[in-house]
């Protein structure tokens, strides 16, 4: 059932992508409105610059074909995962889920810190085996033909994954932004299965309105839910895209790449702790290898359903019900909702809380080692 895998993206799709970038149709910028307006032209024509003249695909590549990659056809659906066993005593085994827009090269520095921590001056016996999966619909896995690839399906077909197929009868997991939503829908159907969940935002699988729990929401409860809606004013146009016309979108962003490259670019900007300045985060290899990853594997659109998916079937906890798998939560001060302790025990069994004193929505490329310690912090607190 498992298929060894290694990236290999045609000759003649690379080809293709250096015409197109050759003859971009750059779109006029009002003056002196620099990214007030969105992704700024002058930094996006240096970036594309640099992506024709001297970005490597191939090295890039090769260095991503050193990790262990499998396929498997799982609940019907063709999966890609990484799959790193650990250097330990009794690696623990967990699921690592990353979001949108996302893949498993966000979280190549957080693997060899997980699975061989002494290497790094860690405890060998926190050692984890690390199981990557790539998302239905997001580089490397298939793409969903019909509706119904919602939160709670993937989910399912995680737990298949990692007992029916890899043989792990128990386990733990990890997720943000819709990777957090999968990992607590995982958590709260099958908790015979899943040690602890560790999350980087309290919002997945929470109803959209305050939840009201057994008490009223506290001072600073409302003032998050405040900010969360002024965030989601001034953020969420692409949300509400997403989640009401990703096919609309979709045409534009998998015909051309450097419009591509503005949607992934706008969001590294936006959601992480840059302070405006993007390269203080992100390399322009790290973004162009995010970029061509969606290109040649033409998932953009099937990433984006993802938002759809949840508007026609969202999965939601009825009011008193609450996850009682143990749960650990990394808050993230540049996160697009950075959580709350008192907010997410309303529905979590939140056993493990840390405000991190920095880092966005993208915590494996900005802030692997905090990440890392984090997650082996929670886990010992539930490896038995």
């Amino acid at each position: 059932m498992i298929e060894p895998f290694a990236i290999a993206v045609p000759d003649a799709v690379l080809g293709d992508l250096a015409d197109r970038l050759a003859r971009t149709r750059w779109p006029d910028q009002l003056e002196c409105v620099g990214w007030g307006d969105g992704v700024d032209r002058s930094y996006l024509e240096s970036l594309v610059a640099y992506w024709r003249t001297r970005f490597d695909w191939r090295r890039h590549e090769a260095e991503l074909n050193t990790l262990p990659q499998f396929r498997a056809t799982v609940c019907g659906i063709g999966l890609h995962f990484v799959h790193v066993r650990g250097v330990g005593p009794s690696p623990m085994p967990i699921v690592l889920t990353p979001g949108w827009p996302s893949w498993f090269a966000e979280l190549r520095a957080v693997i060899p810190l997980l699975t061989d921590p002494a290497r790094y001056g860690g405890d060998p016996a926190d050692a984890f085996d690390v199981v990557i999966p790539a998302i239905p619909g997001y580089p490397f896995s298939d793409k969903p033909t019909t509706r119904g690839w919602g939160v709670q399906r993937v989910a399912d077909t995680w737990h298949a994954l990692m007992t029916d197929v890899l043989g792990y009868a128990r386990f733990g997991a990890h997720g943000s932004d819709w990777g957090a939503s999968i990992t607590a829908r995982l958590a709260h159907a099958y908790p015979a299965s899943v040690l602890g969940f560790h999350v980087t935002t309290a919002s997945g699988g929470t109803p959209s309105v305050p939840y009201p729990g057994d008490r009223a929401l506290s001072e600073s409860e409302r003032t998050r839910a405040a900010a969360r809606a002024e965030w989601y004013e001034r953020e969420g146009a692409y949300a509400h895209v997403q989640s009401t016309k990703p096919q609309t979108a979709g045409y534009a962003l998998n015909d051309s790449p450097v419009g591509l490259a503005a949607e992934i670019v706008d969001r590294y900007r936006a959601w992480s702790d840059c302070g405006g300045d993007i390269a203080r985060r992100f390399t322009p290899d790290e973004i162009l290898c995010t970029v061509v990853a969606y290109w040649a594997t033409q998932s953009i659109t099937s990433s984006m359903r993802l938002y759809r998916e949840y508007t026609c079937d969202p999965w939601t906890l009825a009011a008193g019900e609450r996850i009682e798998t143990p749960c650990g939560i990394a808050s993230f001060p540049a996160d697009t909702n950075p959580p709350i302790r008192e907010w997410a025990k309303r529905f979590y069994n939140v056993v493990h809380f840390t405000s991190m004193p920095r880092g966005g929505h993208f915590p494996g490329f900005e802030e692997p080692e905090l990440l890392a310690e984090d997650l082996r912090s929670f886990f010992r607190k539930v490896r038995c």
